[in-house]
């Protein structure tokens, strides 16, 4: 122990497998599929002026994504050039291809990331396959798909692991070692689903193999595309040994602020943290090694008002490999709801509010089709409530770079968030105003707190408006959070009616209270708000969401020099 604090390596679960699903090139294969003649082609997928993706044939003439157009053509003059503005079949593939992958998870935990991006995991089937795993007879093995069926799985030769490995490679299979099994196991029911997805649907894709997220994402990135990789780590050290190599910035969960405070850190020099993408100079070895870092210190330099609870921890986690987030359960909610847009460059207030109220439309109306249904417990025909309720509001954009030769372009996102004003949830009025009020007194202020200096002029190449956080409602919750009170507060009424005590002289306060218990909460309040979503006000000193009751002490915390 030194002043930094302890350095403890972190504790490891090495009991799951978890299987990383990556679409290559998602975009494109969308467009490759409805036109084959596309596949032997350098594809890119436009939005504006923009590349949103390209194919590995546009790739191997160095055409990359977010790339200008013009500059791709330069690039390649044969650059076949498709609209990717509408969204709806790439978000409608994506829940086809999350769908099938869903369908063989045991334990429901299938959680998709983007429209290209499928976690599973998948450490039930694999535990009930090593119960039946025959080792005298690797070579002709038989994977299990169902505990009820013996005859639903397919055949496969155990005797190696399917795809590419990195890691370890034992001198000798020893098939006593639970570890090996499990990675073994969990190879060929990877390429088992890799092949279905192009047999059944055409969509190639890469999978990453190991026991948590983190290290299945970065070891899947290893051999693309239409691969597989296994991380074969039987302790500690093999596991540090593989992460100790990456870049910081290329370990999954570790954003660009976690980057830029870490590497200025470790370098001894102040980072533009605005200025977007930057090549990562700092590995993961350098990080873990170097004599100040610690879980403590990692708090202290990456905590404060706005940051995650525990992060120092968390961080402190991923130079170690240890990543022990859970793969979520697949629900028919979405975890968020995004609406973006590209434009050749937004410099005026006026410009920037037009637009922030078309994406606001777009946003509401697409939380009215995907989070609303059909109220069959309402004695109103036709009654629609709410089964999710978004609780934050991010508001990201890009600006375009400067015009300066000498510098390269780069196209970093920065963002601000804020809690999701409860208005958005009343079904009875018209999205357009709606979104108006959205735009003036959520949108702006978030805009407001992006500028970096006063007076700064905006040239926006992207905004995205997202709604997140969900919490969900009464349909499917067991909690019951979300239940209609007035429902339930009417139809007790009607059952205790026959043995109610009635008086011609009920005071006043009862008649007050009886009024309210009509109808207590209307149908689009929500039953469960927490302080973090009431009325909130920005700090002018800090920048931070602070609510009303408490901005007074807030402030004084500022005066004091605190």
């Amino acid at each position: 122990m030194d002043g930094t604090g302890v350095k403890k390596p972190p504790k490891r679960q090495e009991g799951r497998i978890i299987l990383q699903f990556d679409y290559d090139c998602f975009y494109a294969q969308v467009f490759e599929q409805k036109n084959p003649a596309l596949k032997s082609k350098p594809v890119g997928v436009k939005q504006k002026n923009i590349l949103a993706t390209c194919n590995y044939n546009a790739r191997r003439h160095n055409v990359k994504k977010l790339m200008l157009i013009s500059e791709a053509k330069k690039i390649c003059p044969d650059l076949v050039l498709v609209d990717g503005e509408d969204l709806t079949p790439f978000r409608d593939m994506s829940k086809i291809l999350f769908n099938f992958l869903r369908s063989h998870s045991w334990n429901g935990k299938a959680e998709r990331l983007g429209f290209d991006e499928v976690f599973l995991d998948v450490t039930d089937i694999i535990e009930y396959n090593m119960f039946c795993l025959n080792r005298a007879s690797m070579a002709e093995s038989f994977f299990y798909l169902s505990k009820k069926d013996p005859e639903l799985g397919f055949a496969c030769d155990l005797t190696s692991v399917a795809g590419c490995v990195v890691g370890v490679t034992p001198d000798s299979v020893d098939l006593e070692n639970p570890i090996y099994l499990r990675h073994l196991l969990g190879s060929h029911l990877a390429q088992f689903l890799r092949l279905k997805l192009e047999q059944d649907f055409g969509y190639t894709s890469t999978c990453g193999i190991s026991t948590n997220k983190l290290l299945s994402k970065l070891v899947g990135s290893k051999n693309k595309p239409q691969n597989q990789t296994t991380l074969l780590a039987f302790n500690d050290e093999d596991i540090i040994n593989f992460v100790d190599g990456h870049k910081l910035r290329t370990i999954p969960g570790m954003g660009s602020k976690i980057t830029h405070l870490l590497e200025s850190h470790i370098l001894s020099k102040e980072l533009d943290k605005d200025s977007g993408p930057f090549d990562s100079l700092v590995t993961a070895r350098e990080a873990r090694l170097h004599p100040t870092i610690s879980p403590s210190f990692l708090e202290t330099l990456l905590g404060g008002p706005g940051a995650e609870r525990g992060i120092g921890s968390r961080v402190w986690g991923f130079l170690h490999g240890v990543d022990p987030t859970e793969v979520k359960e697949a629900s028919d909610v979405p975890s968020q709801i995004s609406i973006e847009d590209t434009y050749k460059g937004l410099e005026t207030v006026p410009k920037i509010t037009e637009e922030l109220h078309k994406l606001s439309c777009s946003l509401i109306r697409r939380m009215r089709v995907d989070l609303v249904i059909l109220d069959d417990g309402s004695d109103i025909p036709g009654s629609r409530k709410w089964i999710a309720r978004p609780r934050t509001l991010r508001l990201s954009i890009r600006s375009w770079p400067k015009a300066d030769a000498t510098q390269p372009q780069n196209f970093g996102r920065v963002s601000r968030s804020g809690p999701l004003p409860n208005f958005v949830f009343d079904l009875k009025t018209d999205i357009e105003e709606i979104a108006q009020q959205l735009v003036a007194e959520a949108l702006l202020p978030l805009l407001r707190r992006l500028q970096n200096e006063k007076g700064q002029t905006w040239n926006l190449q992207l905004i995205n408006i997202c709604a997140a956080n969900m919490v969900t409602g009464a349909t499917g919750d067991k909690t019951g959070a979300g239940r209609d009170i007035a429902t339930m507060f009417k139809k007790q009424d009607e059952v205790l009616a026959p043995w109610r005590i009635t008086s011609d002289d009920t005071d006043e306060d009862e008649k007050i209270i009886g009024n309210e218990l009509e109808n207590p909460l209307s149908e689009d309040s929500d039953s469960d708000i927490s302080w973090e979503a009431t009325d909130n006000s920005i700090c002018t000193t800090c920048g931070h969401s602070i609510p009303s009751f408490a901005l007074s002490a807030h402030s004084r915390y500022h005066e004091l020099g605190e």
